[in-house]
């Protein structure tokens, strides 16, 4: 296999991850799509360095959020764009008041700061702590205490 087919099967398979990260760190469709691009150029610039002593995944969150937060701060410099299009979930069922929900939360992630939303968004995959504190850099007790006050803040957001 050469090392282009290697890259797009890792892409392909883990595909969700760059998804869901372009997806919170960008409001309008546009963006998401332009992010969901960048990241991929990014991880195809270090895949050659990557040495497989991490998890792929883990490899993929860490180069994915660091786009992220190079593009979010980018676009604060910029100025902020007002999205009127509403959101299209890649949903295989589709189900109205869960997408109403999902919306919700998405909608309070976004509030949240870059770091808070990496961390959350990593929970929400189901990482460990483990995992949450490789790819974040954060210490395994900070990790935990983050998140809960994380769920905090959400669920008070989210009920008024």
């Amino acid at each position: 296999m050469s090392r282009e087919e290697a890259f797009i099967k890792i892409i392909k398979d883990h595909e969700g991850i760059i998804y869901k990260i372009a997806r919170i760190y960008a409001d309008i469709t546009e963006e998401q799509a332009d992010l969901y691009q960048e990241i991929v150029f990014q991880m195809w610039k270090s895949f050659e360095s990557f040495r497989g002593e991490a998890k792929i995944s883990t490899w993929m969150y860490r180069i994915a959020l660091n786009t992220a937060l190079f593009h979010s701060k980018q676009k604060n410099k910029r100025g902020r764009n007002v999205s009127l299009d509403k959101i299209v979930l890649k949903q295989e069922n589709y189900d109205p008041v869960m997408e109403d929900r999902l919306k919700i939360l998405y909608q309070q992630i976004r509030r949240l700061n870059d770091l808070e939303k990496a961390v959350i968004l990593l929970f929400l995959e189901g990482r460990t702590h483990e995992e949450i504190s490789a790819i974040t850099g954060l210490s395994h007790t900070n990790v935990g205490t983050r998140i809960s006050r994380i769920k905090d803040k959400l669920r008070k957001t989210i009920k008024k």
